[in-house]
């Protein structure tokens, strides 16, 4: 008998893609808290980020929503994972 990994392959990516995403968006976070100023602060120093910097930088809402696609992403890869193996465990115990 011939057992395919596929699930527990699936399982594994999307938990591996969820891990990607999570970690680009925690980066933009980070990179969008360094750069602001406070309130008040922007009239005595001139920004040091280039304007087209700036314009390239994701929304801290849009990282905020990427953060909890990839924390979604990683749980459902996880349940597949467990579901895999609970069905995996059910086929040996039948087959012995």
């Amino acid at each position: 008998m011939q057992i395919s990994g596929s699930a527990l392959s699936a399982g594994l990516s999307a938990i591996q893609t969820g891990q990607r995403r999570v970690d680009q968006a925690a980066s933009d976070i980070a990179g969008n808290a360094v750069n602001q100023q406070p309130p008040g602060s922007a009239a005595q120093q001139p920004s040091q980020v280039p304007a087209t910097e700036q314009s390239a930088r994701p929304e801290l809402a849009d990282s905020l929503v990427a953060l909890n696609v990839g924390k979604v992403e990683a749980q459902a890869g996880a349940r597949v994972v467990e579901t895999a193996d609970e069905v995996l465990g059910t086929l040996i115990d039948t087959r012995a």
